[in-house]
């Protein structure tokens, strides 16, 4: 297991990670850090500790966000894969008329 500095706040925490995965947890404080900053910046009296939460709050809510959209993104795509369904059974049927029809000239 790798243990990894981060940096949230002006402030280091020593984490343990799974090991590779060094660069993906230094990205994610990355994310955190920025929240917490803005929140900072925004002149909010907050505590360390509160800070933290609100700025945790925040990615959660994106992450929510996100997970609503593949979800709406996701029920789209199983409409529309019906539809092509239903368009291609059409089209078959279509084209299976035609054939019994052009079979039907040629045998004249």
């Amino acid at each position: 297991m790798a243990q990894v500095t981060i940096h949230v706040n002006a402030k280091p925490y020593l984490v343990g990670c799974e090991d590779g995965e060094e660069a993906r947890l230094k990205g994610l404080a990355a994310e955190l850090d920025a929240r917490v900053q803005a929140l900072g910046v925004s002149g909010a009296a907050l505590g360390e500790t509160r800070l933290m939460l609100m700025g945790a709050l925040v990615l959660a809510d994106e992450v929510a966000g996100a997970a609503e959209r593949i979800a709406a993104a996701e029920a789209e795509a199983a409409r529309l894969r019906a539809q092509l369904d239903i368009a291609d059974a059409r089209a078959i049927t279509a084209l299976e008329a035609a054939a019994k029809k052009i079979e039907a000239i040629a045998s004249r």
